[in-house]
């Protein structure tokens, strides 16, 4: 079918898992939603205000729901209404090499999915280029026998690409902890860039754990909601697998936590022996520059004494000198002083 929207909004339809039609008019859409038959999908990317209301307007979503799709801020969640339910879920992914190694800067990028769930349909909305729509219909194409059972199977499609998503960024924290783990104890590596890489990668963390940790609810409401309508049995193992995964990352996460916080607690305490090494061969070296000094000055005084005036005088005061500070210096190196 022809192109009828613009190009940052998609329509598709869907009959009995076999797609019939795809980029129609947003006008048809409540159309296709009022027959029993019919699965609808809306996906609006960066929509203006007038677009985001209209739809709204013809669906009649609820403008506490609407309001969040415009909010800044908003935390993931779901929440259910009279006639649909919504939810705010956040597509993720950690920048590889694009900013210097040690810089503060976040590489971590965050992309809202509003979801608005319908009983024939699906309506999504995100801004930027974070989240992989074509992913998303990639997986629906590929279980399309999974389509017949309705909104629920268009839900799990999108609910496990975005927790895929923030699979891969737990992934590339802990390749990144792991590489501060291994700078700790390498001497060639440069302490002031260590210690920028930890903080960002524990700022990073903190970001991700905002929009890891509540997945957990948002999955097992959805699952609860359709244990409560009675929907089909065909998708809980798919849901089951979903959750299970969601639970793998919220744990993954909390490990992350305990380790990155181990390497920071880590570090201090080598810069802290570092430091005692230092003050050790420092103290060492003043012990036996200590030693001539003193010698020098006893044999510098206007005083006769044994030599004074004379070559033995100053080849024994060589020969105190170079006995009193080697013997320092071997017992300081016994003890790994120097």
């Amino acid at each position: 079918m022809t192109a009828a929207v613009p190009d940052h909004i998609r329509t598709r339809l869907w009959r009995d898992g076999r797609l019939v039609a795809e980029n129609y008019p947003l006008a048809d859409v409540s159309d296709y939603l009022r027959d029993e038959t019919a699965l609808v999908w809306v996906d609006l990317h960066d929509p203006t205000h007038r677009e985001l209301t209209d739809i709204a307007e013809e669906l009649e979503f609820d403008p506490h729901a609407v309001e969040d799709v415009v909010a800044r801020g908003e935390r993931t969640k779901v929440t259910r209404y009279s006639t649909h339910t919504f939810l705010t879920v956040y597509a993720t992914s950690l920048a590889d090499g694009s900013e210097p190694a040690d810089t503060l800067g976040s590489r971590l990028e965050t992309t809202r999915v509003s979801v608005f769930v319908v009983p024939r349909g699906l309506v999504t909305v995100h801004r930027g280029t974070g989240f992989d729509v074509e992913e998303m219909v990639r997986r629906w194409d590929d279980n399309a026998d999974l389509l017949r059972h309705g909104t629920a199977a268009l839900l799990h499609g999108l609910l496990d690409v975005v927790v895929d998503g923030q699979f891969e960024a737990i992934q590339g924290l802990d390749d990144a902890i792991e590489e501060l783990e291994d700078g700790l104890f390498d001497e060639r590596a440069h302490i002031r860039s260590l210690q920028r890489r930890t903080y960002r990668v524990r700022k990073e963390l903190v970001q991700l754990r905002r929009v890891v940790l509540p997945m957990r609810e948002v999955v097992a409401a959805v699952m609860r909601h359709r244990a409560e309508r009675g929907n089909s049995v065909e998708l809980d193992g798919w849901y089951s697998d979903l959750y299970d995964h969601v639970i793998r990352a919220t744990e993954w996460t909390e490990s992350l936590r305990d380790m990155v916080t181990t390497v920071f607690e880590t570090n201090l305490s080598l810069q802290d022996a570092r430091l005692n090494t230092v003050m050790k061969k420092l103290t060492g070296w003043a012990a036996i520059i200590a030693v001539p000094t003193a010698v020098t000055g006893w044999y510098g005084q206007n005083v006769p004494y044994p030599g004074f005036g004379q070559w033995s005088g100053v080849l024994s005061s060589t020969a105190v000198i170079a006995a009193s500070a080697g013997t320092l210096y071997i017992v300081f190196k016994q003890r790994n002083w120097l």
